[in-house]
Protein backbone atom coordinates (compact mmCIF):
# COMPACT_ATOMS: atom_id res chain seq x y z
CA UNK A 1 0.00 0.00 0.00
CA UNK A 2 1.46 3.18 -1.45
CA UNK A 3 5.10 1.15 -1.07
CA UNK A 4 4.51 1.38 3.42
CA UNK A 5 5.67 -1.43 5.42
CA UNK A 6 4.17 -2.88 8.55
CA UNK A 7 6.16 -1.88 11.84
CA UNK A 8 7.15 -5.29 13.02
CA UNK A 9 6.99 -6.52 16.51
CA UNK A 10 9.21 -8.74 17.91
CA UNK A 11 8.69 -12.26 16.70
CA UNK A 12 5.86 -13.71 15.46
CA UNK A 13 2.25 -14.91 17.26
CA UNK A 14 1.53 -18.27 17.95
CA UNK A 15 -1.63 -20.28 18.83
CA UNK A 16 -1.05 -20.18 22.55
CA UNK A 17 -0.65 -15.93 22.45
CA UNK A 18 -4.68 -15.86 20.56
CA UNK A 19 -7.11 -16.59 22.53
CA UNK A 20 -10.46 -16.92 21.45
CA UNK A 21 -11.53 -14.09 23.59
CA UNK A 22 -8.84 -12.00 24.85
CA UNK A 23 -6.93 -12.40 21.63
CA UNK A 24 -7.15 -9.04 21.39
CA UNK A 25 -3.47 -7.36 20.72
CA UNK A 26 -3.34 -3.44 21.13
CA UNK A 27 -2.64 -2.18 17.28
CA UNK A 28 0.14 0.47 18.34
CA UNK A 29 1.82 -3.28 18.93
CA UNK A 30 0.64 -5.89 16.39
CA UNK A 31 -2.52 -6.61 14.64
CA UNK A 32 -3.40 -10.38 14.36
CA UNK A 33 -4.01 -11.43 10.58
CA UNK A 34 -6.70 -13.57 10.65
CA UNK A 35 -6.35 -16.71 8.10
CA UNK A 36 -8.67 -19.09 7.18
CA UNK A 37 -6.40 -22.06 7.33
CA UNK A 38 -6.19 -21.39 11.11
CA UNK A 39 -4.13 -19.66 13.80
CA UNK A 40 -0.55 -21.55 13.08
CA UNK A 41 -0.47 -19.94 9.75
CA UNK A 42 -1.33 -16.25 11.07
CA UNK A 43 0.68 -13.49 10.07
CA UNK A 44 1.98 -10.53 12.23
CA UNK A 45 0.95 -7.14 11.04
CA UNK A 46 0.62 -3.20 12.41
CA UNK A 47 0.57 0.50 11.58
CA UNK A 48 2.62 1.55 8.62
CA UNK A 49 5.52 3.40 8.88
CA UNK A 50 6.15 6.45 6.83
CA UNK A 51 3.23 7.67 7.27
CA UNK A 52 3.23 12.15 6.29
CA UNK A 53 1.87 14.55 8.79
CA UNK A 54 -1.75 15.77 7.98
CA UNK A 55 -4.21 18.31 9.43
CA UNK A 56 -7.08 16.36 11.40
CA UNK A 57 -9.02 20.10 10.80
CA UNK A 58 -10.37 18.36 7.19
CA UNK A 59 -12.09 15.24 9.36
CA UNK A 60 -13.34 17.59 12.26
CA UNK A 61 -15.09 19.81 9.49
CA UNK A 62 -16.23 16.78 7.26
CA UNK A 63 -17.60 14.56 10.29
CA UNK A 64 -19.60 18.08 11.43
CA UNK A 65 -21.24 17.81 7.73
CA UNK A 66 -21.79 14.20 8.12
CA UNK A 67 -23.11 14.51 11.61
CA UNK A 68 -25.37 17.60 10.74
CA UNK A 69 -27.08 15.42 7.65
CA UNK A 70 -27.53 12.34 10.19
CA UNK A 71 -29.22 14.47 12.54
CA UNK A 72 -31.55 16.43 10.48
CA UNK A 73 -32.45 12.71 8.99
CA UNK A 74 -33.27 11.32 12.46
CA UNK A 75 -34.69 14.27 13.33
CA UNK A 76 -37.09 14.35 10.20
CA UNK A 77 -38.15 10.94 11.06
CA UNK A 78 -39.36 11.76 14.79
CA UNK A 79 -39.64 15.21 14.93
CA UNK A 80 -40.63 15.42 18.90
CA UNK A 81 -37.82 12.75 20.35
CA UNK A 82 -34.69 13.77 22.12
CA UNK A 83 -31.40 12.63 20.44
CA UNK A 84 -28.20 11.98 21.33
CA UNK A 85 -25.78 11.62 18.01
CA UNK A 86 -22.04 10.92 18.15
CA UNK A 87 -21.02 12.00 14.61
CA UNK A 88 -17.38 11.53 15.61
CA UNK A 89 -17.83 7.69 16.54
CA UNK A 90 -20.18 7.07 13.77
CA UNK A 91 -18.00 8.16 11.27
CA UNK A 92 -15.12 5.97 12.87
CA UNK A 93 -17.51 2.57 12.92
CA UNK A 94 -18.27 3.40 8.97
CA UNK A 95 -14.67 4.70 8.08
CA UNK A 96 -13.68 1.54 9.39
CA UNK A 97 -15.83 -0.30 6.99
CA UNK A 98 -14.66 2.37 4.45
CA UNK A 99 -11.22 1.24 4.60
CA UNK A 100 -12.28 -2.13 3.70
CA UNK A 101 -14.73 -0.95 0.47
CA UNK A 102 -13.92 -0.73 -2.99
CA UNK A 103 -15.68 0.25 -5.99
CA UNK A 104 -18.99 2.08 -6.03
CA UNK A 105 -19.47 0.88 -2.71
CA UNK A 106 -16.37 2.81 -1.93
CA UNK A 107 -17.77 6.16 -3.89
CA UNK A 108 -20.75 5.67 -2.02
CA UNK A 109 -19.29 5.98 1.05
CA UNK A 110 -16.84 8.62 0.86
CA UNK A 111 -19.91 10.95 -0.73
CA UNK A 112 -21.88 10.79 2.22
CA UNK A 113 -19.33 10.68 4.58
CA UNK A 114 -17.65 13.79 2.84
CA UNK A 115 -14.35 12.39 3.74
CA UNK A 116 -11.57 14.73 2.36
CA UNK A 117 -8.91 12.36 1.27
CA UNK A 118 -8.73 9.71 -1.60
CA UNK A 119 -9.57 6.10 -1.96
CA UNK A 120 -9.46 3.43 0.51
CA UNK A 121 -5.50 2.84 -0.18
CA UNK A 122 -4.74 6.78 -0.09
CA UNK A 123 -1.52 7.91 1.61
CA UNK A 124 -3.19 10.79 2.23
CA UNK A 125 -6.29 9.67 3.80
CA UNK A 126 -5.16 7.20 5.98
CA UNK A 127 -2.28 10.15 7.47
CA UNK A 128 -5.56 12.56 7.66
CA UNK A 129 -7.74 9.65 9.40
CA UNK A 130 -4.40 9.21 11.78
CA UNK A 131 -3.74 12.65 12.54
CA UNK A 132 -7.92 12.61 13.62
CA UNK A 133 -7.40 9.81 15.69
CA UNK A 134 -4.47 11.18 17.17
CA UNK A 135 -6.17 14.51 17.91
CA UNK A 136 -8.83 12.37 19.86
CA UNK A 137 -6.69 10.81 21.92
CA UNK A 138 -4.89 14.03 22.54
CA UNK A 139 -7.90 15.56 24.10
CA UNK A 140 -7.58 13.47 27.44
CA UNK A 141 -6.15 15.77 30.25
CA UNK A 142 -6.12 17.29 33.43
CA UNK A 143 -10.70 18.23 34.03
CA UNK A 144 -11.14 16.14 30.74
CA UNK A 145 -11.14 12.31 30.81
CA UNK A 146 -12.04 11.48 27.03
CA UNK A 147 -11.18 7.64 25.87
CA UNK A 148 -12.03 6.51 22.09
CA UNK A 149 -11.33 2.45 21.80
CA UNK A 150 -11.74 1.23 18.29
CA UNK A 151 -11.85 -2.76 17.88
CA UNK A 152 -12.45 -5.31 14.70
CA UNK A 153 -14.13 -8.43 16.00
CA UNK A 154 -13.81 -11.19 13.44
CA UNK A 155 -14.56 -14.82 13.37
CA UNK A 156 -12.08 -17.32 13.18
CA UNK A 157 -13.55 -19.29 10.47
CA UNK A 158 -13.29 -16.34 8.07
CA UNK A 159 -10.13 -14.53 6.40
CA UNK A 160 -9.20 -11.17 6.87
CA UNK A 161 -6.88 -9.41 5.02
CA UNK A 162 -3.56 -8.74 6.95
CA UNK A 163 -3.49 -5.49 4.51
CA UNK A 164 -6.86 -4.41 5.95
CA UNK A 165 -5.77 -4.98 9.31
CA UNK A 166 -2.67 -2.96 8.64
CA UNK A 167 -4.82 0.33 6.99
CA UNK A 168 -7.16 0.16 10.51
CA UNK A 169 -3.85 0.14 12.79
CA UNK A 170 -2.60 2.59 10.71
CA UNK A 171 -5.46 5.01 10.21
CA UNK A 172 -7.75 3.92 13.94
CA UNK A 173 -5.60 2.53 15.88
CA UNK A 174 -7.87 -0.79 16.10
CA UNK A 175 -6.91 -3.72 17.51
CA UNK A 176 -8.50 -7.02 16.73
CA UNK A 177 -10.32 -9.86 18.63
CA UNK A 178 -11.68 -13.23 17.83
CA UNK A 179 -14.88 -14.52 18.39
CA UNK A 180 -17.64 -16.95 17.70
CA UNK A 181 -19.96 -14.44 15.62
CA UNK A 182 -21.32 -17.48 13.47
CA UNK A 183 -21.11 -20.48 15.82
CA UNK A 184 -21.96 -18.92 19.23
CA UNK A 185 -23.33 -15.06 18.55
CA UNK A 186 -24.74 -15.32 21.57
CA UNK A 187 -21.36 -15.72 23.23
CA UNK A 188 -19.63 -13.48 20.40
CA UNK A 189 -22.15 -10.65 21.60
CA UNK A 190 -21.85 -10.66 25.42
CA UNK A 191 -17.72 -10.22 24.82
CA UNK A 192 -18.51 -7.08 22.28
CA UNK A 193 -21.32 -5.66 24.99
CA UNK A 194 -18.47 -6.46 27.50
CA UNK A 195 -15.94 -4.60 26.22
CA UNK A 196 -18.04 -1.50 24.84
CA UNK A 197 -19.61 -1.22 28.53
CA UNK A 198 -15.83 -1.22 30.18
CA UNK A 199 -14.72 1.60 27.47
CA UNK A 200 -17.46 3.70 28.24
CA UNK A 201 -17.70 3.22 32.21
CA UNK A 202 -20.81 1.43 32.08
CA UNK A 203 -22.83 4.30 30.07
CA UNK A 204 -24.06 1.64 27.37
CA UNK A 205 -23.82 -1.93 28.72
CA UNK A 206 -25.40 -3.32 25.81
CA UNK A 207 -24.85 -2.34 22.10
CA UNK A 208 -25.25 -5.38 20.02
CA UNK A 209 -27.65 -8.71 20.48
CA UNK A 210 -27.36 -12.27 19.40
CA UNK A 211 -29.90 -12.06 16.64
CA UNK A 212 -28.00 -8.44 15.24
CA UNK A 213 -25.27 -11.37 14.56
CA UNK A 214 -26.98 -13.65 12.71
CA UNK A 215 -25.06 -13.96 9.51
CA UNK A 216 -22.67 -11.63 10.45
CA UNK A 217 -18.44 -12.43 9.85
CA UNK A 218 -16.79 -9.14 11.26
CA UNK A 219 -18.25 -6.39 13.53
CA UNK A 220 -16.24 -2.81 13.81
CA UNK A 221 -16.65 -1.45 16.97
CA UNK A 222 -16.16 2.27 18.27
CA UNK A 223 -16.72 3.23 22.12
CA UNK A 224 -16.31 6.85 22.72
CA UNK A 225 -16.03 8.39 26.66
CA UNK A 226 -16.25 11.88 27.75
CA UNK A 227 -16.07 13.12 31.33
CA UNK A 228 -15.48 17.13 31.25
CA UNK A 229 -15.50 19.69 34.23
CA UNK A 230 -16.71 22.80 32.64
CA UNK A 231 -13.76 25.47 33.23
CA UNK A 232 -16.18 27.67 34.69
CA UNK A 233 -18.61 25.55 36.78
CA UNK A 234 -22.62 26.28 37.34
CA UNK A 235 -23.70 27.25 41.06
CA UNK A 236 -26.02 25.60 42.56
CA UNK A 237 -27.80 28.00 43.71
CA UNK A 238 -28.39 29.42 40.95
CA UNK A 239 -30.16 26.16 39.65
CA UNK A 240 -33.83 26.61 39.02
CA UNK A 241 -37.19 25.43 37.87
CA UNK A 242 -38.68 27.48 34.58
CA UNK A 243 -41.09 26.98 31.53
CA UNK A 244 -39.86 24.97 28.72
CA UNK A 245 -41.90 24.62 25.12
CA UNK A 246 -41.39 21.59 24.02
CA UNK A 247 -41.28 20.09 20.37
CA UNK A 248 -45.02 19.20 20.54
CA UNK A 249 -45.72 22.34 21.80
CA UNK A 250 -46.41 21.57 25.61
CA UNK A 251 -45.21 23.51 28.09
CA UNK A 252 -43.15 21.44 30.52
CA UNK A 253 -41.28 22.34 33.70
CA UNK A 254 -37.41 22.05 33.61
CA UNK A 255 -34.87 23.01 36.04
CA UNK A 256 -32.40 25.11 34.56
CA UNK A 257 -28.56 25.93 34.86
CA UNK A 258 -27.42 30.18 35.05
CA UNK A 259 -24.29 31.86 34.55
CA UNK A 260 -22.49 34.56 32.60
CA UNK A 261 -19.26 35.32 31.42
CA UNK A 262 -20.13 33.22 27.76
CA UNK A 263 -19.17 34.17 24.97
CA UNK A 264 -22.56 34.48 22.60
CA UNK A 265 -22.46 34.72 18.74
CA UNK A 266 -25.35 35.25 16.26
CA UNK A 267 -25.86 34.60 12.91
CA UNK A 268 -29.08 33.71 10.32
CA UNK A 269 -31.76 33.55 13.50
CA UNK A 270 -29.33 31.74 15.34
CA UNK A 271 -27.99 32.16 18.82
CA UNK A 272 -25.28 30.51 19.99
CA UNK A 273 -23.68 30.25 23.65
CA UNK A 274 -19.87 28.42 24.39
CA UNK A 275 -19.27 26.72 27.31
CA UNK A 276 -15.57 25.61 27.69
CA UNK A 277 -14.28 22.50 29.34
CA UNK A 278 -11.27 22.79 31.39
CA UNK A 279 -8.06 22.89 29.78
CA UNK A 280 -9.87 24.76 26.73
CA UNK A 281 -9.27 21.77 24.18
CA UNK A 282 -13.14 20.56 24.26
CA UNK A 283 -15.94 23.10 25.14
CA UNK A 284 -19.90 22.79 24.43
CA UNK A 285 -21.72 25.56 21.80
CA UNK A 286 -25.41 25.61 22.71
CA UNK A 287 -27.20 26.54 19.56
CA UNK A 288 -31.03 28.43 20.12
CA UNK A 289 -32.83 28.49 16.53
CA UNK A 290 -34.38 31.27 15.25
CA UNK A 291 -38.10 31.58 17.47
CA UNK A 292 -39.98 31.32 14.13
CA UNK A 293 -38.02 27.28 13.66
CA UNK A 294 -40.45 26.07 16.65
CA UNK A 295 -39.92 22.50 16.78
CA UNK A 296 -38.76 21.84 13.33
CA UNK A 297 -35.70 19.95 12.30
CA UNK A 298 -33.72 23.59 11.33
CA UNK A 299 -30.04 23.54 11.85
CA UNK A 300 -27.38 25.98 11.38
CA UNK A 301 -25.14 25.94 7.99
CA UNK A 302 -21.31 25.40 8.30
CA UNK A 303 -20.93 29.28 7.71
CA UNK A 304 -23.57 30.52 10.54
CA UNK A 305 -21.91 27.77 12.90
CA UNK A 306 -18.62 29.00 12.31
CA UNK A 307 -19.34 33.06 12.79
CA UNK A 308 -21.23 32.21 16.02
CA UNK A 309 -17.87 30.24 16.94
CA UNK A 310 -15.67 32.81 16.16
CA UNK A 311 -17.99 35.84 18.49
CA UNK A 312 -16.16 37.49 21.51
CA UNK A 313 -19.30 38.96 22.56
CA UNK A 314 -19.95 38.06 26.44
CA UNK A 315 -23.41 37.01 27.37
CA UNK A 316 -25.27 34.67 30.08
CA UNK A 317 -26.88 31.60 29.55
CA UNK A 318 -29.91 29.65 31.35
CA UNK A 319 -29.27 26.11 30.22
CA UNK A 320 -31.54 23.02 30.89
CA UNK A 321 -29.80 20.06 32.88
CA UNK A 322 -30.64 17.25 31.03
CA UNK A 323 -30.08 13.58 31.32
CA UNK A 324 -30.46 11.87 27.77
CA UNK A 325 -29.61 8.73 25.95
CA UNK A 326 -30.63 6.88 22.25
CA UNK A 327 -30.53 4.07 21.10
CA UNK A 328 -30.89 3.87 16.91
CA UNK A 329 -30.38 1.46 14.34
CA UNK A 330 -29.53 3.80 11.25
CA UNK A 331 -29.60 1.62 8.20
CA UNK A 332 -32.02 2.59 6.61
CA UNK A 333 -31.17 6.42 6.62
CA UNK A 334 -28.01 6.09 6.11
CA UNK A 335 -29.38 4.52 2.43
CA UNK A 336 -31.50 7.59 2.33
CA UNK A 337 -28.30 10.31 2.65
CA UNK A 338 -27.18 7.63 -0.48
CA UNK A 339 -24.80 5.06 1.13
CA UNK A 340 -27.28 2.57 -0.08
CA UNK A 341 -24.50 1.08 -1.83
CA UNK A 342 -22.85 -0.10 1.45
CA UNK A 343 -25.83 -2.13 2.09
CA UNK A 344 -26.57 -5.94 0.39
CA UNK A 345 -25.77 -8.42 -1.78
CA UNK A 346 -24.45 -5.54 -4.26
CA UNK A 347 -21.83 -3.97 -1.52
CA UNK A 348 -17.87 -4.66 -2.28
CA UNK A 349 -15.68 -5.19 1.27
CA UNK A 350 -13.12 -7.48 -0.90
CA UNK A 351 -10.47 -5.09 0.70
CA UNK A 352 -11.81 -6.33 4.36
CA UNK A 353 -11.96 -10.05 3.02
CA UNK A 354 -13.14 -12.28 -0.03
CA UNK A 355 -16.08 -13.85 2.24
CA UNK A 356 -17.29 -10.36 3.04
CA UNK A 357 -20.29 -8.96 1.78
CA UNK A 358 -22.47 -6.13 2.51
CA UNK A 359 -22.96 -4.07 5.99
CA UNK A 360 -25.88 -5.94 7.63
CA UNK A 361 -26.34 -3.17 10.39
CA UNK A 362 -25.32 -0.37 12.13
CA UNK A 363 -26.07 0.78 15.49
CA UNK A 364 -25.34 3.42 17.68
CA UNK A 365 -26.16 3.91 21.66
CA UNK A 366 -25.37 7.47 23.02
CA UNK A 367 -25.90 8.85 26.77
CA UNK A 368 -25.03 12.71 27.78
CA UNK A 369 -25.91 14.39 31.08
CA UNK A 370 -25.27 18.01 31.69
CA UNK A 371 -25.08 19.06 35.43
CA UNK A 372 -23.73 22.36 37.45
CA UNK A 373 -20.64 20.85 37.33
CA UNK A 374 -19.56 20.05 33.51
CA UNK A 375 -21.15 16.67 31.22
CA UNK A 376 -20.77 13.00 30.93
CA UNK A 377 -21.44 11.67 27.73
CA UNK A 378 -20.71 8.45 25.87
CA UNK A 379 -21.52 6.45 22.35
CA UNK A 380 -20.89 3.36 21.13
CA UNK A 381 -21.02 1.92 17.37
CA UNK A 382 -21.48 -1.32 15.45
CA UNK A 383 -21.10 -2.11 11.85
CA UNK A 384 -21.70 -5.15 11.12
CA UNK A 385 -20.17 -6.65 8.16
CA UNK A 386 -21.62 -9.91 6.71
CA UNK A 387 -19.81 -12.97 6.06
CA UNK A 388 -21.32 -14.38 2.23
CA UNK A 389 -19.47 -17.74 3.14
CA UNK A 390 -21.09 -18.53 5.92
CA UNK A 391 -22.29 34.68 39.70
CA UNK A 392 -19.73 35.48 37.12
CA UNK A 393 -20.39 38.95 35.17
CA UNK A 394 -23.72 38.96 33.25
CA UNK A 395 -24.43 40.09 30.15
CA UNK A 396 -27.51 39.81 27.12
CA UNK A 397 -29.20 36.35 28.34
CA UNK A 398 -29.94 33.73 26.63
CA UNK A 399 -32.71 31.26 27.69
CA UNK A 400 -32.71 27.58 25.56
CA UNK A 401 -36.75 27.40 26.40
CA UNK A 402 -37.30 25.79 23.05
CA UNK A 403 -35.62 22.91 21.31
CA UNK A 404 -32.21 23.51 20.66
CA UNK A 405 -29.24 21.68 19.46
CA UNK A 406 -25.80 21.02 21.31
CA UNK A 407 -22.42 20.27 19.77
CA UNK A 408 -19.55 19.22 22.02
CA UNK A 409 -16.31 19.93 19.47
CA UNK A 410 -12.84 20.12 19.88
CA UNK A 411 -10.04 22.62 19.10
CA UNK A 412 -9.58 20.93 15.76
CA UNK A 413 -13.31 20.90 14.65
CA UNK A 414 -14.32 17.08 15.72
CA UNK A 415 -17.99 17.00 16.08
CA UNK A 416 -17.53 14.10 19.61
CA UNK A 417 -21.38 14.95 20.04
CA UNK A 418 -24.35 16.56 18.64
CA UNK A 419 -27.54 16.39 20.20
CA UNK A 420 -31.76 17.97 19.56
CA UNK A 421 -32.90 18.63 22.84
CA UNK A 422 -36.79 18.66 22.31
CA UNK A 423 -37.72 17.40 26.05
CA UNK A 424 -35.48 18.48 28.60
CA UNK A 425 -37.34 16.71 31.58
CA UNK A 426 -37.96 13.18 28.92
CA UNK A 427 -34.93 10.98 29.01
Amino acid sequence: MGGWEPERPEGRLTCMGIRMRSGRVAAGVVATALLAGGCASAQAAGPLKGVPAASAAPYGAADTTFGMNVLRAWCQSDTQANLVLSPASLATGLGMAYLGARGATAQAMASVLHLPGGSAADAALLAGLRARTQAIAGLDGPGVKLAQSNQVWADPSLTTLRSYLNALATAYSAGVDRVPLQTDPARAAQEIDQEVSAATDGQIPKLVSPSMLTGIGWVLTDALYLNADWSQPFQANETGPGPFTTAAGRTVTATYLNGGGYKVGRADGWTGVQLPYRGGKVSMVALLPPASAGGSCALPSAAALHAITASTTSGSISLPKVSLRSSASLEGLLSGLGMGAAFGRQADFSGISPQAGGIGFVQQDATLQVTEKGTVAAAATGVGIVATATSAPKGPLVTFNRPYLLLITTSTGEPLFLVRVANPVSS
